[in-house]
């Protein structure tokens, strides 16, 4: 893998988080392209759906779902502020420096803070998710992503299994706005649903990351705690690291204000929050999920939830055919199709 010229501890500016794009269902014969999310892609026929999918009336979730559409602004500027959120530029230029040159000497990204301790693992239930969408809007918000559906860290897609054992996978505006009653992707109208489930994505921090190897200026690099960050001051734009990650994970920031390192034209992605878990706090969108659909943790601290619950109960990584060893990992319906 490439190595930076860097050390590893630096951080990106993560006042402008990196959005993120949808996943092909098998091991992608094409590359990802940047800005491509999961909405109206069909998947390949699939066999027997597994017995814990379990349809999820929506009509029975509608109401919330509208009224989280309409509150969600107000709810999450209560309930990341209550978490302590990163506020701006400014504190987040004082906490994390960014450095210009390979000369620059690293300082602590915080005090008292040891990612040598750390293996941070998330864990993504798949049986618990009911497509709210608010977890796509917290990660705008805190990461000041672009609002665009095009760009997105984290996305949800429906995965709809037909009584034929066709599989649809739709995510209408990433699942920003919940989803209607019926599959949007092509071809689904008209047949009979056997069951569906939602499935949050975001990046998986694989161990072995292609996007790593690729960068030709080691603008992606991995940070000593094992977190996949970009950093925008030596990006160059070539969207190699796009092309490369198996998951579509990463895009390419847009023109505009709102961009995540405040730099058009560069790679971006899910940094898991970085800014936040380095401080002790929850993902957003951890923090945000009304059902505990998303946990985070540390693995390597055997009181922590995350394994007591989450890898106990036998969690494991979407698609290990890719060989990327991801620390992302899934539990419910998910399984039985990866």
């Amino acid at each position: 893998m490439t190595e930076p010229s860097e050390p590893l501890d630096r951080l990106e500016p993560l006042d402008q988080p990196q959005p993120a794009v949808g996943e092909p269902s098998a091991p992608p014969a094409e590359p990802a392209v940047a800005g491509a999310t999961a909405p109206g892609r069909a998947a390949a026929t699939a066999g027997e759906a597994p017995a814990d999918a379990v349809l999820v009336p929506l009509e029975a979730i509608a109401p919330a779902i509208r009224q989280a559409s309409l509150s969600r602004r107000a709810f999450l500027g209560f309930g990341l502020a209550l978490a302590g959120g990163v506020a701006g530029a400014a504190v987040l230029g004082q906490l994390f420096p960014v450095f210009a040159s390979a000369g620059d000497q690293v300082s602590p990204l915080v005090p008292n803070y040891d990612p040598a301790t750390k293996a941070w693992t998330f864990v993504v239930d798949t049986s618990k998710c009911i497509g709210c969408g608010l977890c796509v809007v917290a990660c705008k918000e805190e990461n000041h992503v672009p609002e665009s559906a095009a760009f997105t860290r984290t996305w949800v897609e429906r995965h709809v299994t037909m009584t034929d054992g066709t599989v649809y996978v739709d995510s209408p505006d990433a699942g920003i706005n919940g989803f209607p009653p019926t599959s949007t992707a092509p071809g689904a109208g008209g047949k009979t649903v056997k069951s569906a489930y939602f499935q949050p994505r975001l990046c998986m921090q694989c161990a072995d990351s292609p996007c790593t190897s690729v960068c030709p200026v080691s603008a992606t690099y991995t940070t000593q705690d094992g977190i996949v960050l970009v950093d925008a001051r030596r990006c160059i734009g070539c969207g190699y690291c796009v092309v490369a990650c198996p998951y579509g994970a990463r895009y390419i920031t847009p023109a505009g204000e709102d961009t995540p390192a405040g730099t058009p034209g560069v790679a971006d992605k899910c940094t898991w929050c970085y800014q936040r878990i380095s401080k002790g706090q929850q993902p957003a969108c951890v923090e945000i999920c009304p059902v505990g659909a998303r946990r985070f943790g540390n693995a390597n601290d055997p009181n922590d939830d995350i394994r007591t619950a989450a890898l106990a109960a036998g969690a494991r990584p979407l698609h290990p055919e890719y060989g990327t060893q991801p620390r992302a990992l899934y539990l419910g319906p998910a399984l039985q199709e990866s």
